[in-house]
């Protein structure tokens, strides 16, 4: 496993990074999740992130029932803030984050986390208001630092302005193959901030790993066939990026590789990807994505592939 900086902070950061969505304390049998956060640390991720929000904080308490036995140093531990926790409880206010950040604490069973994100944009919230309770979650210990999923250039900029407090280290965007808009104007604009990406969906929700063929029934047991977690995907369950996808498999074993890791790999060629988050629910899967960690392909490859894709995906 290799490992990178993450933004302007001290976290180094693996390439691979274990992600919680849809998975642990909801979709995914508790052994199996179990068996999976387990065989993650053996492989050598050390980046765990999730999010209040998911499954109502049934994921943070998984995470901090799993991870209570492991030394809080072993790990680099992130969660976000911002979609609704009741009726009542949502977004980046002052009152929301200071309550919010401690319920997530609680959960995960540790006095900090490492990365504390805003989940998403909040315009029902003064920037600056958001910004000075984030500083203060950090200067009061409960974080180390700040990031956030899904801005705009404009309100990153806009948060950059707000004097005397903390800086943001890391975006959260989606970012594949089949959605490259964050290289338009948030990747340039973070890496002359000293903002690293941590991208979700790298293989966007596994239809990049080729086992999803055109005109076939979903494989028993994946993804898609999840009553729990297919329902985000079927956008990308069209013939249009099926038949696509498959015409990528040949470019992947050109270049000795499997389409995951290709995928993975390509979007580490980025170099202001810190890390590709991903989910898993058996461990051979995370056997497999790791592999991409450290990949040299050629990046004529990698132009051979953005040309399969290019009228099937969506953000290029």
């Amino acid at each position: 496993m290799k490992y990178r900086k993450l933004g302007a902070s001290d976290l180094d950061v693996s390439e691979i990074s274990l992600g919680s969505w849809l998975t642990y304390g909801v979709g995914v049998p508790r052994d199996n999740a179990v068996a999976c956060v387990d065989r993650a640390f053996d492989l050598g991720i050390n980046f765990i992130d999730t999010a209040n929000v998911y499954g109502r904080g049934a994921a943070e308490t998984f995470l901090g029932e799993v991870l209570a036995a492991r030394p809080r140093a072993s790990y680099v531990l992130a969660t976000k803030v911002y979609f609704p926790m009741s009726p009542t409880d949502q977004g980046l206010s002052r009152a929301q984050i200071m309550k919010q950040v401690d319920a997530s604490l609680k959960r995960l069973r540790v006095d900090h986390v490492d990365l504390y994100q805003c989940h998403r944009y909040d315009p029902a919230t003064p920037l600056e208001e958001t910004m000075r309770a984030l500083s203060d979650v950090v200067r009061q210990g409960k974080a180390r630092y700040i990031g956030f999923s899904e801005w705009s250039s404009g309100q990153i900029e806009n948060a950059f302005a707000v004097a005397g407090t903390e800086r943001f280290v890391s975006s959260q965007p989606q970012y594949s193959l089949l959605w490259r808009k964050p290289e338009e104007s948030v990747i340039p604009l973070c890496a002359s901030k000293g903002v690293s990406q941590i991208v979700w969906s790298p293989l966007a929700q596994g239809v990049l790993t080729g086992k999803y063929a055109p005109g076939a029934a979903q494989p028993a047991g994946s993804r898609a066939s999840s009553e729990t977690m297919g329902q985000t995907m079927q956008s990308w369950l069209t013939p249009r990026v099926l038949d696509a996808v498959q015409k990528l498999k040949p470019v992947a074993a050109e270049a000795g590789c499997t389409l995951s890791q290709f995928a993975l790999a390509w979007v580490l060629r980025e170099p202001n990807v810190a890390s590709a988050i991903v989910g898993a629910s058996r461990p051979e899967q995370l056997e497999e994505n790791t592999r991409a960690s450290g990949l040299v392909i050629d990046p004529e490859l990698f132009r051979k592939a953005e040309t399969i894709v290019a009228d099937a995906g969506r953000g290029a």
